[in-house]
């Protein structure tokens, strides 16, 4: 495994670890994100899930089910990217 293999593995296993949340639905619609698309997440889209990651998780929710328009640092073209993936679970 190259260097640059192994460290998006490790950028990925932090960020499932990241995305444990404090409400049960959050948890299991980004475990299924994370079962379903891991492999596709470049580093890109990786950094939109850091961004997404840093909300609340009414926030994260509503997004997630469509109920607001992302905005700021996640209304971008790696962000909607991101968003339709998670959407699609």
């Amino acid at each position: 495994m190259t260097v640059e293999a192994n460290e998006s593995v490790v950028a990925l296993r932090r960020l499932r670890w990241r995305a444990r949340r404090g409400m049960l639905e959050n948890d299991v619609l980004l475990a299924r994100f994370f079962d379903r698309h891991a492999a596709k997440l470049d580093a890109r889209l990786r950094g939109a899930l850091e961004q997404l990651l840093q909300l609340s998780d009414g926030e994260l929710l509503d997004l997630a089910l469509g109920r607001a328009a992302p905005r700021g640092a996640l209304d971008t073209a790696a962000g909607n990217e991101l968003l339709a993936l998670l959407r699609s679970v």
